[in-house]
């Protein structure tokens, strides 16, 4: 992989500005309410990332450390868990998802049934809810942290911190973010296989099969409907992408922490431990760039950056104003709404939800 250098010079990068009329607005996490209140007066814990039910009716996210469930906010506004006790563990499989315990859940997927497979991180697992019938039950990963199973079944694969979780074009495949293995893994017909990633610690080199090659620590993933998928590096400060054809390149970010670039060219943008991404409906990539405290936009084929959210600066302020104008509190979960195009963020450390939308 080539490492783009300039000779001394300054070179200035400006922030497209928000589109005209945007405004951030509180969803969740207003207040200290229960179960049952509205979702902006209601207490939320360490949100990590956000999607929706699949007739889009319904909101829904998970909550890390100290939260560990998954919560719904209904079509009237009001918020109600799903899954989990609020209580650290691993266990509930075949039972009530309200009496099931996680362990640092970072995100999920919502399939076109209905069914809610979870990153259960800390677990080193993958389980799913089932909202018929409102139960748990495993998925992949056997609980033993470790490198195992590819081949086999993914019930018996051994994982080293599922952090996150990608359905493939079709929805039927799910892509692994192993970080503690370094590597991306495929379950597809209920086997694992490796898709990126050869354990090693290092720089990909570009153009090479993806599986050959060493990452820093893939943190997320995601499939566009071409079947290029997308890695986000949280210590590589970068975002990678494997085409259909298997090859690997470097898309976006410098290789090292900081901040700015924004408007010009992606490889000259730098990022600070992003930690989520997702696509939009024109394909490009919706990076959280956490310790930034920013959403940003990679854009393929014009291969530029771009702001979209945040100052750079941690905080709470700037709900009700221009999206360039907000603080936030490391945020992890960004995604799309699939019917109104406003943009969704898990602003986690504040412990609430936003949204941006058109006046």
């Amino acid at each position: 992989m080539y490492c783009l250098r300039t000779a001394p010079l300054i070179v200035l990068f400006l922030a497209l500005p928000a589109f005209a009329g945007e405004k951030v607005v509180l969803v969740a996490g207003g207040g200290a309410g229960p179960d049952g209140s509205p979702a902006t007066q209601a207490k939320v814990v360490q949100p990590f990332a956000v999607d929706f039910t699949p007739n889009a009716d319904a909101i829904l996210f998970v909550e890390m450390v100290g939260g560990e469930r998954l919560r719904m906010i209904d079509a009237n506004g009001t918020l109600t868990t799903l899954a989990g006790t609020g209580k650290k563990g691993n266990s509930g499989d075949g039972g009530p998802a309200l009496k099931a315990e996680f362990n640092g859940m970072h995100n999920f997927l919502v399939a076109p049934d209905g069914t809610i497979y979870l990153a259960d991180t800390f677990n080193n697992r993958i389980r799913k809810y089932d909202p018929k019938t409102t139960t748990i039950s495993p998925v992949a990963g056997t609980g033993a942290k470790g490198f195992a199973g590819d081949g086999g079944p993914a019930v018996m694969a051994e994982f080293s911190q599922v952090i996150c979780i990608a359905f493939g074009p079709d929805a039927k495949s799910i892509y692994v973010a192993d970080i503690g293995n370094r590597r991306i893994r495929k379950i597809e017909s209920g086997k694992v296989t490796t898709f990126a990633g050869n354990g090693q610690k290092g720089e990909p080199k570009d153009g090479e099969a993806a599986a050959s090659q060493p990452l820093q620590d893939p943190r997320a993933v995601a499939c566009d409907a071409k079947g290029n998928v997308y890695i986000l590096e949280r210590s590589g400060h970068r975002l990678r992408v494997v085409n259909p054809e298997g090859k690997i390149r470097t898309v976006a970010g410098t290789g090292k922490a900081g901040k700015g670039g924004d408007g010009g060219p992606a490889l000259m943008a730098p990022m600070n431990g992003p930690k989520y991404l997702s696509l939009d409906k024109d394909g490009s990539v919706l990076i959280a760039d956490t310790e930034n405290h920013q959403i940003r936009r990679y854009v393929p084929g014009k291969e530029i950056m771009q702001l979209v959210a945040g100052t750079g600066k941690a905080g709470k302020g700037g709900v009700g104003g221009d999206p360039l104008k907000l603080e936030m509190g490391r945020p992890h979960g960004v995604i799309v709404h699939p019917k109104t195009g406003e943009l969704y963020i898990a602003d986690s450390d504040n412990g609430r939800v936003l949204k941006i939308v058109k006046e």
